[in-house]
């Protein structure tokens, strides 16, 4: 869900409701990001481990770092590189699409972040 009262950037409804958010899949054998992109639920992304979209990778689609920021049951935790699920599509898929218009979000009062999208 959105900042506000609009569906997130990338967010989707299916079929029975539920507001689903797209995330790439780490090959567990490999540990690899692949372009296969799964759409999961709040619920069921709990029980995945979430590296950020900003974290960074190498040509062959492997994390550079030995550790990651990730989330996981709604906390940010770091983990090791081979126990990542899944990443995120984009840095702003956590904001609607009116909210990301907003430059530099991250350094903006919060307030005002909220304030804009509805104006």
């Amino acid at each position: 869900i959105g900042l506000i009262d609009s569906l997130s950037t990338y967010a989707k409804v299916n079929k029975f409701g539920f507001i689903e958010t797209p995330y790439r899949r780490v090959d567990p054998e490999t540990g690899k990001v692949t372009d296969r992109i799964d759409y999961l639920t709040a619920d069921e992304e709990d029980n995945y481990v979430v590296a950020q979209a900003n974290a960074r990778l190498a040509e062959d689609g492997t994390f550079l770092d030995e550790d990651i920021v990730a989330r996981f049951r709604g906390e940010n935790i770091v983990v090791k590189r081979d126990r990542v699920d899944y990443m995120d599509v984009s840095p702003r898929q956590v904001v609607s699409a009116a909210t990301a218009c907003i430059p530099f979000l991250e350094n903006d009062d919060s307030n005002r972040a909220l304030m804009g999208p509805n104006m």
